[in-house]
């Protein structure tokens, strides 16, 4: 295995701990060493075409499974701050009518 396809194999595995941490600052980084790693696999002289394409295809099942993560904990906040706006117009009223 290729220095590069090694690293992206490290790269995802560093991905999959990230997000069962929620370590979203982790995952920012960790998408920029993934941007870097492709980058270097498009820049790499002739290589095994199928170690590749297994390689990209497992990051991208993880790219898949961090926009669910991403998309229910952005929905998550979303029904919190709908419930703090419940919260806030009903002690209004309580307020107007106490």
């Amino acid at each position: 295995m290729s220095l590069v396809l090694q690293r992206i194999e490290e790269t995802r595995e560093a991905l999959v701990g990230a997000l069962a941490e929620r370590d979203w600052e982790a995952i920012g980084q960790l998408d920029l060493a993934c941007r870097a790693c492709v980058d270097d696999v498009i820049k790499e002289a002739p290589i095994d075409e199928t170690a590749v394409r297994s390689n990209l295809e497992g990051l991208l099942g993880v790219y898949r499974q961090l926009l669910e993560a991403a998309t229910g904990e952005r929905q998550a906040i979303v029904d919190e701050m709908t419930q703090i706006q419940h919260a806030k117009s009903a002690a209004k009223v309580y307020h107007l009518f106490g």
